[in-house]
């Protein structure tokens, strides 16, 4: 077996086992037995704790992590660089911004915080992607653009947090850390069957993708068309982000650090999509674990993850000094 297949068996062996931990653990804890009978719904007790109150939580790491950490490498992927992923440029901020005007307009809900999420990731894309485009959009210059619409659209973030009454900005603020707590079947099934509706696309656009990855000129030579292969790979890239944050909130790094760690664990040529989604699956679960059950306090999954990018970014400026030496 080459050493992608083993790293793809190894990293859904770990999701598994993962995902089998976050089924047992809790204030209530079973045994791997008793969650397998639980499953088959041979206990009505356990049945209830498994299949209700901690499944849709497990399945949401693995969906979510999975769809954040394919939208990170179609970012990187794109914009040849690994600090392309879209909370760095911005599509997650947004996401966040349509959620704070809805809640200060309307007030909070789930429907209307979802349909805003999507709207403020999707409308945030289209102003970034004009913005950037200059006979056509360079990697560099789009992630430029991403930072700066991203620092503003945190500055209007911060203003209506400030603004907004203390009930809707305490609700908001609890939102935006990124929590995989509150998520239930009712969240969870409708993003899985849009982001696994989203997958079919990622694997339709695949090959348009690894002919972009050869360079712009390559990729025309062989017939493809550039820009319109490009706008439709972000589109489903921001989508996938979209769903995500709509889901459970902004849950940061995961876009970015997975697509690098899978990278790492291939040792091949691009960036490996489906390892991407397994690392991000298993990045997001290990977390969500930790912030649960490791902690004194539980904490959204989502502090748990921006310390562990910052861990990456850190290990990442190290090795680039190293090899600048």
């Amino acid at each position: 077996m080459r050493r992608g297949g083993v790293v793809v068996t190894t990293l859904a062996v770990v999701a598994a086992v993962l995902a089998v931990a976050g089924l047992a653990l809790g204030d209530y804890p079973l045994t791997v037995a008793e969650v397998g009978r639980a499953l088959l719904g041979q206990d009505d007790f356990a049945t209830t704790i498994v299949r209700e109150w901690r499944l849709p939580r497990v399945l949401a790491g693995l969906v979510l992590g999975a769809a954040l950490a394919v939208a990170g490498a179609l970012f990187q992927s794109l914009t040849r660089n690994p600090l392309g992923s879209p909370d760095i440029i911005g599509f997650t901020t947004g996401s966040y911004t349509g959620v704070l005007v809805v809640m200060t307009v309307v007030g909070p809900g789930y429907l209307g915080t979802a349909a805003a999420a999507l709207a403020g990731g999707l409308l945030t894309a289209v102003v970034v992607y004009l913005l950037a485009y200059q006979r056509g959009v360079q990697g560099f210059r789009l992630i430029v653009v991403g930072v700066a619409v991203s620092a503003m659209l945190h500055a209007a973030n911060t203003f209506m947090l400030m603004r907004a009454q203390t009930e809707i900005a305490m609700s908001a603020a609890a939102w935006g850390a990124g929590s995989l707590s509150l998520v239930g079947w009712e969240q969870v099934a409708p993003a899985t069957v849009v982001l696994a509706v989203l997958g079919g696309g990622v694997v339709v656009c695949a090959p348009l993708l690894r002919q972009l990855e050869l360079g712009d000129d390559f990729a025309a030579a062989h017939g493809v068309a550039v820009e319109p292969a490009r706008l439709g790979i972000l589109g489903i890239g921001v989508a996938l982000t979209a769903v995500a944050t709509a889901t459970a909130g902004p849950i940061a790094f995961v876009a970015l650090s997975a697509p690098q760690v899978a990278k790492g664990l291939v040792r091949g040529p691009g960036l490996p999509l489906v390892a991407s989604a397994l690392t991000g699956s298993v990045l997001l679960l290990g977390a969500d674990l930790v912030a649960e059950h490791v902690l004194p306090t539980a904490l959204p999954v989502g502090v748990v993850t921006i310390v562990l990018g910052g861990v990456y970014l850190l290990a990442v400026l190290v090795a680039g000094a190293r090899r600048a030496r």
